[in-house]
């Protein structure tokens, strides 16, 4: 392919990105050296960030239910429902202690089930000292993985990309059989400063508005003959080592790849099959028309279509995408339903799209790579304000999903007599955690070449001590079975063996329509013990066995997804 008018057809300068599936994707960059090796890292994990723009809203999102009637009394134009009403706060987990109990906003169903399956944690207080309330400066803080002094020039996912993966020679090196993908995708029209590298100059480049263009845009992008520069658009020789040269040879360099990447993704695209889960495509209530539909659905279909591809799916380690639509200052809420409006309507987006994601990944086989994080630049104040919304904050909760998570609520409900959510984790606990114990990363690098500062174990600014975060799962199965067994259980029945009764005692961690019978040895059902709707709770069932006949039974329980069984003897 010769040499395109790379400037004037792009109409972007300093920028790396292109569309796929209508998306756009900047990849990760760096002069001189570019794309560096994905083969060089240990183990195939991916980390997905999932950047909540504005400020989220975390007290109507995890309703604290011990100081439920303080919160009530600060934020009563927007609080939800804790009893009353068919949409009321959703219980999460009855095991944990009492100060620590929350609810979910009615529009979480998806991230309860989730939960119960083990997939699932929320981390409480999440922030940084000195938290300006700012945009953009919180989101560079959150990016740059730094404190509120400081100002990197780099982000941290750029850094730990730099230290952790072997570099190449670009562009001699590549693409190779190796190393045929970008090591993070930005799914946006901008390149964050979370990716940037020290001395790189991130660039972003717009090609194609579907996967069926891409290839073809690339393609039909023109030359240089007419310009009177040099065939290959070089500067000439005494221009070689400024500025204006570097910046030259990168963008040339930059054009290279782009046709590489973006041939080798479209290509990636097209393997993979179509996904057999639905996604929820639209919010299901009255809301405001713009937070109708789910934006968040087709950057989930994309990286899962990317991952598989076929069985060839990309190597890519980090990707980045985007909702917008939480600097929730007025109508946050419906003024005739608190549970209703714009909050609301991100809430299921995020959640339900990210049960299917989950869904997805299972059926294409790859769930065990994956997690997915949220952030946001701050939370938000705790007392409403009268435009039925709320002002920036502080602290807020943050949820993580994958079958590789610890699941639980890691920290505990803020003070809600304060003005703010105040913080109980440093956001870089997480990161630092998620690096050493997800990515594999050594902590030697994270602490002295990621985060300049160990966030693992070492001392805060308080004159105390970081702890790891329980936060991944050191064996997928085991832990997962452990959360399980803790908050759905069916004990044996006693006594046992039982004469004309007994009692069955369970306990379930979710509200629902349950099933408990006795059948016999061969699958008939001989009493239907109980049928309908149960809350979240323990039970003691006496059970009358009045016509059952001596013999060997098994008694049977399910809600949702969860059975359980047991086996009784009657003897009369």
């Amino acid at each position: 392919m010769k040499r395109r008018k790379f400037l004037r057809n792009v109409g972007v300068a300093g920028s790396g990105a292109f569309t796929l599936a209508g998306i756009p994707l900047n990849l990760q960059s760096k002069s001189l050296n570019m794309f560096r090796s994905v083969a060089g890292s240990d183990n195939d994990k991916v980390l997905v960030i999932l950047q909540l723009h504005g400020g989220n809203d975390g007290l109507n999102m995890l309703i604290p239910v011990e100081q439920y009637d303080t919160y009530y009394s600060r934020r009563a134009n927007i609080a939800i429902p804790a009893k009353n009403g068919v949409r009321k706060m959703i219980p999460l987990d009855g095991t944990l202690p009492i100060a620590d109990q929350v609810g979910l906003h009615p529009d979480m169903l998806a991230a309860k089930k989730l939960y119960d399956k083990g997939k699932m944690t929320f981390v409480q207080g999440v922030s940084y000292k000195n938290n300006n309330g700012s945009h953009f400066r919180g989101r560079d803080i959150r990016f740059m993985g730094g404190g509120s002094d400081d100002y990197y020039s780099s982000g941290w996912v750029g850094r730990y990309l730099q230290n952790d993966i072997a570099p190449k020679v670009y562009p001699d090196d590549y693409p190779n059989s190796d190393n045929k993908d970008p090591l993070a995708i930005e799914l946006g029209s901008e390149v964050s400063l979370i990716f940037h590298q020290e001395g790189n100059i991130p660039a972003s480049i717009s090609l194609g508005n579907d996967p069926e263009s891409l290839a073809r845009l690339v393609e039909e992008l023109e030359g240089f003959e007419d310009e009177g520069l040099d065939p290959r658009g070089t500067p000439p020789e005494f221009l070689r080592a400024s500025p204006y040269g570097k910046e030259m040879d990168w963008l040339l360099g930059l054009e290279d790849k782009t046709e590489d990447y973006a041939g080798r993704l479209f290509d990636v695209y097209q393997k993979a099959s179509e996904s057999s889960v639905p996604y929820p495509e639209t919010y299901p209530f009255n809301a405001p028309k713009n937070s109708l539909r789910n934006r968040l659905t087709p950057q989930l279909k994309l990286i899962a279509k990317l991952l598989d591809g076929g069985g060839d799916g990309v190597k890519t380690k980090v990707f980045l995408l985007k909702l917008g639509g939480f600097d929730t200052h007025a109508e946050q809420v419906e003024s005739y339903d608190p549970t209703m409006g714009v909050h609301a309507a991100q809430l299921f987006h995020i959640t339900s799209a990210m049960e299917a994601f989950q869904k997805d990944l299972q059926e294409r086989g790859i769930e065990d790579r994956v997690l997915t994080i949220t952030t946001s630049e701050f939370g938000r104040r705790i007392a409403s304000n009268g435009s039925y919304g709320t002002d920036h904050g502080k602290g807020a909760p943050i949820m993580i999903f994958g079958k590789g998570v610890q699941p639980g609520v890691v920290g505990t409900n803020p003070d809600l007599t304060q003005s703010n959510v105040e913080m109980q984790h440093d956001y870089r606990q997480l990161y630092a955690t998620i690096l050493q114990d997800w990515m594999g990363v050594d902590e030697s690098i994270v602490t002295n070449s990621v985060f300049y500062g160990n966030f693992i174990d070492g001392p805060n600014e308080d004159g105390g001590t970081y702890t790891k975060l329980p936060l991944i799962g050191n064996n997928l199965v085991t832990s997962v079975d452990d959360f399980l067994n803790r908050r759905f259980f069916l004990e044996q029945n006693h006594p046992n063996p039982a004469g004309n009764y007994t009692n069955i005692k369970f306990y379930v961690n979710s509200s629902g329509q349950l099933q408990l019978s006795i059948l016999d040895m061969k699958g008939r059902i001989v009493k239907k013990v109980l049928s309908g709707y149960h809350s979240q709770g323990e039970y003691n069932v006496p059970v009358d066995l009045h016509g059952i006949q001596s013999g060997t039974y098994i008694y049977q329980i399910s809600q949702g997804e969860w059975k359980a069984s047991a086996k009784m003897i009657v003897i009369k």
